[in-house]
Formats: C-alpha cells, sequence, structure tokens
C-alpha cells in the first residue's frame, strides 16, 4: 500500500439513481479513496453518470467487468479513456490478448484490473494464481481477488501491482452475501492495496463514522 496519505477504501454506488450515487459521493468524498461504479448505475446513467461522479468530488472505479473478443474490448476501453476513470475491470478469463488489448486501449492513466474469479463463487487457489499472472504478462495494473487468495495472488504479481479485494467486512459483520470474506485488517496485512466495502457504510447510522472506523481498522492491520 503506497504512502500515509493513501486510502484504501473503495465505496461501491450500488443504487438505482444518479441523485443518489452524487448524494453518497458529496456525502463521503473526504472518507473514501474511490467510488465503484457497477453494472446497475452504469447501465442507468452511462457515461454521462461517471462524469457527474466525477464532478461531484469522486475518482471512479468503473466495474463493468468486460469480457469479450480483443477487438470489442479494445474498443470498449479506447471509448472510456476520455471518462477519466482511476480504475476499470476486465474477466481475466477472456485471455491474455483480451487484457493486453484493454491494457493498449484504455491510456496511462487508468489502471486496468483482472477479475481472476467472483467471489461469490468458489475456485481453487491455482485458478486464481494463473489468473494473476496472466494479468501481469498482460500488462495489467493488478488484479480483483478474495481476501483468502491474498498472499498467493501477490506472490503471482510482484511488488508493484495493485490487489484490489470486494468481500471485505469488519469485525462483527454479516458476510453472508460472499463465500470469501476477510476483515480490512487482515487483507491490508496480506497485502491488499484497496477495500471494496458497501453495507457496513451504507446501512451505517453514521456512514462517515462507519468509513472512518473502518479505515482505521484497516490501517492497523
Amino acid at each position: 500500500m503506497s504512502g500515509p496519505a493513501h486510502n484504501p477504501l473503495i465505496f461501491p454506488l450500488d443504487v438505482p439513481s444518479l441523485d443518489h450515487a452524487t448524494g453518497w459521493v458529496e456525502r463521503l468524498r473526504d472518507h473514501v479513496g474511490l467510488f465503484k461504479v457497477g453494472l446497475e448505475l452504469f447501465s442507468a446513467c452511462g457515461p454521462e453518470g461517471v462524469r457527474a461522479i466525477t464532478r461531484a468530488g469522486g475518482a471512479v472505479f468503473l466495474d463493468t467487468k468486460l469480457h469479450d473478443i480483443p477487438a470489442t474490448v479494445g474498443g470498449a476501453a479506447r471509448s472510456l479513456r476520455a471518462l477519466g476513470l482511476a480504475m476499470v475491470t476486465v474477466h481475466a478469463q477472456g485471455g491474455k490478448a483480451m487484457l493486453e488489448a484493454a491494457v493498449q486501449e484504455i491510456g496511462d492513466a487508468t489502471v486496468v484490473l483482472a477479475i481472476t474469479r467472483l467471489t461469490s463463487l468458489s475456485a481453487s487457489l491455482g485458478e486464481v494464481t494463473d489468473a494473476a499472472r496472466c494479468a501481469r504478462e498482460a500488462g495489467c495494473g493488478g488484479v480483483v481477488c478474495a481476501g483468502a487468495e491474498i498472499r498467493a495472488v501477490r506472490e503471482a504479481l510482484g511488488p508493484e501491482r495493485q490487489i484490489v479485494v470486494p468481500g471485505v467486512r469488519p469485525r462483527g459483520a454479516d458476510a453472508s452475501d460472499h463465500a470469501r470474506t476477510v476483515t480490512p485488517g487482515e487483507a491490508i496485512a496480506a497485502g491488499a492495496d484497496y477495500l471494496v466495502v458497501g453495507r457496513p457504510i451504507r446501512d451505517a447510522d453514521d456512514p462517515i463514522a462507519a468509513a472512518e472506523a473502518i479505515l482505521a481498522e484497516a490501517r492497523a492491520g
């Protein structure tokens, strides 16, 4: 993880409208590092939604999990370049040529993250580390993986590339929506760079206090 000012929290904007999304951005932009835009919001609002979130002060992690033939994914990445994304996801299962196309077309300002395996699904550690090596060889800036796989994925990736971990839950929180979860401290100690934390912040009585507590837990290791 880079530097003391680095904020590893990613807050998912899993909401049905842009008004809801920008409201969360305005509320949390000083307390989380990135805002994740997934398929629900991007399908509803498209590129203009991403621009609105950026104008509201949020750096965007676009989690649309691109997966198609290399030419199509390359074209999609080229179209996304103008949005000024911090990160974008592609499926490692699409293969090295597809990953390379995304990296080549998105531009240097955006980190391409390869999805090793959805956290709602089971996977062997070998499958996940093979996907991480493929991502490294294709020039991706990092991967998305489950918490239990961080150490092995870090070894496969090396120290320079980034690891984003979904399904992170603070101590005592419900983790039933993900098959493979870790706490913030466990994830950072294992080698994660970013942690996706949604429900424990969104459903808290005081979301800002919840975000700060999770950040403190992460930094304490």
